[in-house]
This record gives C-alpha cells, structure tokens and sequence, in this order.
C-alpha cells in the first residue's frame, strides 16, 4: 500500500528549498541483503527531485527481490537496474553494477547533476542540503574520487589475471597464472576508492569514450577494479 508506504515511513514529498529543488541529485544503490537497512537509508536520502537506480544483486532470494520491487513501485523517480548482475566482492561485477544503472540513468527525464554511489549499508550524516553545498563549494564541476598511484602492495590487482567464481552460497575472486598485458594507452593507474561523486558529463565521457571502454575491458580481469576505474579516469589529461 503506496500511501501507507509514504505516510508511516514519513517519506518528503517535495523540495525542501528552492537551492535544492535547483540541484537534482542522482544515486546509485546497490544491494543485496537486509531490507530494513536499505528502507532507512533510502527514507534519509530521499527527495523527489532527486533520481534513484537500485541494483538488487541477481543471487538475492526472490521475495528480497519482490519486497524491494514493492517499495519502488511507489515512487516515480526511483527504479531498479534494467540489466543485473550476480555481485562478487572485489569482482568486475561489482563496477558492472554501477556501471548498468549510470546507462540507465543518462536517459533519465530527471535533469541530475551529480551521481553518488552506495552500497545498502551506508548512511548518510549530512543533509541533502549541505551535501549539494559541499559539491557546490569547491567541487563544482569537478568529480570527487580520491586516490593515488598504485602503490607498490597493490601491483598484484593489476599484474595477475583474476577470475570470479559466482555461487548462490558463496561467490569469490580467485587469482589464475595468467599475467595481465600492460594498461592500454600506456595509462598509469590509480587507486582509491570505490565510492565517488561524478558530474554528469563525467558519466557520460566514461560510457562513451574510447580509452574509457577500453580501460573497462582491461580491468575485466583485475581484482576490485573499482578501486582503480574511475580515480584513474579522472586523471586523464583534459
């Protein structure tokens, strides 16, 4: 029952300021187990100017699937990922993920700004507010995704051919025999974190660029290549 849904989870129902009904967010959401957290973090971070992809890792049980279903079928400006994958910790799927809900959310009608990804047991401790004031302040235009050049421990992710072993009870990265062939366009890699802020034009130069595709389908292979794609994309020159 939608209305329910709204009322008693004490759902907004519209912009709390003009500076943020200006200012669409979107966000990427990917999940896999325990509903109750993803209710509340969805309930904090919700605004209906804003945009959200859910990723539901394809190994999740049907009625998780179907409960979440349920929630999302209430509001207009949230959806489910129109192509899912079974996610493996520190696996190529796990990019893939995020990766399949930027390309559904290119064609949003919803004019967004900035994309911020999560998993389903973050929360936030800012307001929807003093999150668009902190991307506004010094970040504008510009994406957040701290790193540094792959340190030295890290050069196995990179070297070695690794491969995902996906199983409903337990599903891991495993490293084969095989050594990797350097980056392509002799890029240098970065490493940093998995989670970002990107700017839309961000989003679309990395679904649609040649080196960005092809640093993709190098790091098919690599191990959390999340950690390296997108810090090492945003240092491109230009």
């Amino acid at each position: 029952n939608c209305s329910m849904v709204l009322k008693t989870l004490h759902f907004i129902t519209r912009p709390l300021s003009d500076e943020e009904g200006n200012f669409s967010l979107a966000y990427i959401i990917t999940i896999h187990k325990e509903l109750e957290m993803f209710v509340k973090l969805l309930r904090a971070i919700y605004m209906p100017q804003n945009i959200y992809c859910i990723h539901i890792d394809e190994k999740s049980p049907k009625d998780y699937k179907a409960a979440v279903q349920n929630i999302v079928n209430c509001f207009e400006n949230i959806f489910i990922s129109s192509k899912r994958e079974n996610v493996v910790y520190a696996g190529f799927s796990r990019l893939q993920a995020d990766i399949n809900c930027m390309r559904d959310l290119v064609h949003s009608k919803i004019q967004w700004n900035y994309v911020i990804n999560l998993c389903g047991q973050d929360y936030p401790i800012k307001t929807n507010k003093d999150i668009i004031r902190y991307i506004k302040s010094k970040w504008n235009g510009k994406n957040m995704t701290p790193g540094v050049v792959q340190p030295l421990h890290m050069k196995h992710r990179t070297q070695v051919s690794y491969r995902e072993y996906v199983h409903s009870g337990m599903s891991y990265v495993y490293p084969t025999k095989n050594i990797k062939a350097k980056p392509p366009y002799n890029l240098t890699i970065y490493f940093g974190s998995a989670y970002y802020v990107l700017t839309k034009e961000f989003v679309e130069f990395t679904l649609t660029d040649a080196r960005a595709k092809d640093l993709l389908e190098w790091s098919r292979d690599t191990y959390s290549p999340d950690e390296h794609y997108w810090v090492t994309l945003n240092r491109l020159n230009g």
